[in-house]
């Protein structure tokens, strides 16, 4: 994205490392420094998504019927149970319909 310097745009500074970098967009408004209407859309298809180990309990049983459901699909389970909670996300953030 090329970034359109105009009079009233603020140069971005130089930042040592990437939590330097955070800080200062936590405390900044982007459109001082960076002209958004010339963005375009990228699809960052290289891009890996950060993922965190958490801990869950669930009953044997849902975990029994979660490996019974994946095997049916020929995928892991943990893998399947991925999917289930991006879909029921995504139905959550849907606009209620009328």
């Amino acid at each position: 994205m090329k970034q359109r310097f105009s009079v009233d745009m603020k140069k971005i500074p130089e930042f040592k490392n990437e939590d330097d970098e955070r800080a200062f967009w936590a405390t900044k408004d982007s459109t001082e420094y960076i002209d958004w209407t010339a963005a375009k859309p990228q699809k960052l298809v290289k891009l890996k998504p950060s993922l965190k180990t958490i801990s869950l309990r669930l009953p044997l049983a849902m975990i029994e019927d979660l490996k019974v459901l994946a095997n049916r699909r020929d995928v892991p389970y943990q893998s399947l149970l991925k999917v289930f909670l991006a879909e029921r996300l995504a139905q959550e953030q849907q606009p209620p319909s009328r």
